[in-house]
């Protein structure tokens, strides 16, 4: 037989095969390349291998903060330092000015050392130069209790975490009068921060509203002071 007829054959086989199996490339038109699944059959693939390993993920939930369980005074020595343990438990005051929070104006909550209960947030903090955390209000006001003290010779309210049954610090009437006139003078050894990109994973997502409306005032405020344009006038 001719080598064009035998040439011929070999080339309608290929066609032949290649038309019921399109996801091979015939041998002899293409030696030593092996088949390769179709871009279609690979993706589903992918996809199938990908839907996996999202069921196989752990989901990332909100974090549910932990309702206090009241610790022993052992208990609250082991996770307190010994300056913690000091102001919350024998009502003593941290030295001014040099203290964690005094100069800390960072976007948060401050919460209670021991019980993790919200109190103070960072948009009611300010600088009152006493030396301690000052705030113009809590968080909550529930989460409070006050009784007046005489240690300094002369009546003072003092102001405790009202879950924990812990020493906080005190409250005056010499805040910001256009704020409610109170300044919370807060010992920082009572507290703990927490920033606001941490609020849903350590469990307060709650208090991420705060500070979304503290943006929407700021961008209604900067809008409606926006000079107008007023170029071709004269």
């Amino acid at each position: 037989m001719p080598n064009s007829i035998l040439i011929a054959a070999a080339g309608l086989a290929c066609l032949v095969f290649n038309g019921f199996a399109p996801n091979r490339i015939c041998a002899q038109e293409s030696p030593g390349i092996t088949s390769q699944p179709t871009e279609q059959n690979l993706s589903q693939e992918e996809q199938k291998e990908l839907n996996q390993q999202d069921q196989d993920k752990p989901k990332t939930k909100e974090k549910i903060r932990e309702t206090y369980v009241p610790l022993s005074d052992k208990e609250l020595k082991k996770k307190l330092t010994r300056l913690q343990y000091d102001v919350t438990q024998n009502e003593a005051t941290e030295r001014p000015w040099t203290n964690k929070y005094d100069k800390h104006f960072k976007e948060g909550i401050y919460v209670c050392i021991i019980s993790g209960e919200p109190l103070f947030s960072s948009l009611d903090k300010y600088d009152s130069g006493c030396g301690w955390p000052a705030f113009t209000k809590p968080i909550n006001a529930n989460e409070f209790t006050t009784r007046t003290d005489y240690k300094m010779g002369y009546p003072r309210r003092e102001v405790r975490a009202k879950t924990a049954d812990s020493h906080l610090g005190h409250v005056f009437n010499d805040g910001p009068r256009e704020q409610g006139g109170l300044r919370f003078c807060i010992n920082s050894a009572s507290l703990r921060f927490i920033p606001k990109e941490k609020l849903a994973s350590e469990g307060y997502g709650e208090y991420l509203s705060l500070f979304e409306k503290k943006n929407e005032k700021k961008t209604r405020k900067k809008t409606a002071t926006k000079p107008q344009n007023n170029s071709g006038k004269n």
